[in-house]
C-alpha cells in the first residue's frame, strides 16, 4: 500500500503530540486526521475509511482503553496503543481487548513509522494469501474454519467471527505449519515482523485471547497447545 493512499488517525488528547505525529507522518506521505477523544474518533471513522489507529490511553475524559473495548470486535481496524514507558499493566490489558501494537511514550517517531508500516505489510499479506489461496476449506481450528481465500474464521453455522489483522496472522501461521512446535520467536517474526524479548508478553496474550474464541475450555486448550518451555503448538486432531 503507497503512503499516500493509507489513512492514519491520530487520537491524543494533547494537542502536542497530535500535531506532532500529524506533522511527521503528513512528511512521510500519509494522510492524518487527527482526533482528541473518543466521540470525535468515531465521527472520524463513521465518515472516513481508515487504516491505522495510533491512540493514547491516558485520557481524561475516556481512556483509550474503553474507547477501544467499544470498537471492538465490530470494528478491526489496526490500533497502535501509546502507553507511559512503565505501565505494563495497560499493555496487557489494551493487547487483550484486540490492540494490535503498543508503544511507549515519549513517542521514538522512527519506530512508530517502522511499527506503522510492518502492520501495513501484515494487511497487504493477508490480502494476497487471500486472493491467491486456493484452499476453499482453509484449516480447521475445532468447530471453526480457517478460509484463507476468504481471509475469514467462519463459525459451524457459517458466521464470521471477528478477528484483527494480528490474530488472523497467527491462525494463518499456525495452519501453515501444522504439527509443529512454534517458539514465541518463530511467531512473532512470522506473524508480526519483529523479535521476542524475554518479557514480551503479546504473544502469549493473543494467543489467549484466540484460545477463548476457539477453545471449548480455553483452561484446557487442545487446539493451539502450550509445549512447555518451548512455545505452542497447532493439532487440529
Amino acid at each position: 500500500m503507497d503512503n499516500q493512499e493509507t489513512h492514519i488517525l491520530v487520537c491524543d488528547d494533547e494537542v502536542d503530540v497530535r500535531e506532532m505525529l500529524q506533522e511527521y507522518l503528513g512528511k512521510r506521505g500519509f494522510r492524518v486526521s487527527a482526533a482528541s477523544g473518543g466521540e470525535e474518533l468515531r465521527g472520524l471513522l463513521s465518515a472516513n475509511s481508515v487504516d491505522v489507529i495510533i491512540m493514547d490511553i491516558n485520557m481524561p475524559k475516556e481512556d483509550g482503553l474503553s474507547i477501544l473495548r467499544s470498537l471492538r470486535p465490530e470494528n478491526t481496524t489496526p490500533v497502535i496503543m501509546l502507553t507511559a514507558a512503565g505501565d505494563v499493566v495497560d499493555r496487557i490489558i489494551g493487547l487483550e481487548m484486540g490492540a494490535d501494537d503498543y508503544l511507549g511514550k515519549p513517542v521514538d517517531l522512527r519506530e512508530l513509522e517502522a511499527r506503522i508500516k510492518a502492520i501495513l505489510r501484515r494487511e497487504t499479506l493477508n490480502e494476497t494469501a487471500a486472493k491467491e489461496s486456493t484452499d476453499v476449506n482453509g484449516a480447521p481450528f475445532g468447530a471453526f474454519t480457517l478460509d484463507k481465500e476468504a481471509a475469514k474464521l467462519l463459525a459451524a453455522d457459517g458466521s464470521e467471527v471477528p478477528l484483527t489483522a494480528m490474530e488472523y496472522s497467527l491462525l494463518k501461521v499456525f495452519a501453515e505449519n501444522r504439527g509443529r512446535v512454534l517458539n514465541r520467536d518463530q511467531l512473532l517474526e512470522q506473524a508480526h515482523d519483529r523479535s521476542w524479548d524475554p518479557f514480551d508478553r503479546s504473544i502469549d496474550i493473543r494467543i489467549s485471547r484466540l484460545r477463548r474464541k476457539l477453545e471449548a475450555n480455553p483452561e484446557k486448550p487442545e487446539i493451539i497447545r502450550t509445549v512447555r518451555g518451548i512455545g505452542y503448538l497447532y493439532d487440529p486432531k
